[in-house]
């Protein structure tokens, strides 16, 4: 399981009914099925599967908060609705600029809530929040 999410943006969903979830504020197509009507459900998008679109082709849109070269591609930070996307692009944006963002029902992966689902709050791998909550678990020990 690990290996599947690697770095993944993992956000809070509700599954609305087979093949449509709502994460993000917005109702999203998708290819899982089995759950509640009404399902809390943590929604997986990998990086490399969304895409950099002009504002108005976007699912979604969000303002770009960091970009760094990674060799092959850019890795770009994506503020959307106080929530830090990575997104994995052979696109240049730059930082500031307010971008779209496309996610095909493929790259959406379903899954169950785990037991630590929202035990910190709605936390992105890439947001600053977490380090925060890194320095404050090492001050416990």
């Amino acid at each position: 399981m690990a290996d599947f999410i690697g770095e993944s943006n993992i956000l809070d969903g509700v599954m609305l009914d087979d093949y449509r979830v709502k994460f993000s504020g917005r109702e999203f197509e998708c290819l899982d099925k089995g759950f509640d009507k009404n399902e809390s459900v943590d929604v997986v998008v990998r990086p490399e599967d969304v895409d950099v679109v002009p504002l108005e082709k976007g699912m979604l849109r969000g303002v770009v908060t960091s970009v760094t070269f990674k060799g092959v591609h850019y890795e770009i930070i994506v503020s959307i609705k106080d929530f830090k996307w990575m997104i994995q692009s052979t696109d240049y944006v730059s930082v500031g600029q307010e971008i779209g963002v496309y996610v095909e029902p493929d790259a959406i992966h379903i899954m169950k809530k785990s037991e630590y689902s929202n035990m910190f709050g709605d936390y992105s791998s890439f947001s600053d929040e977490l380090e925060h909550l890194s320095d404050a678990s090492e001050e416990d020990e």
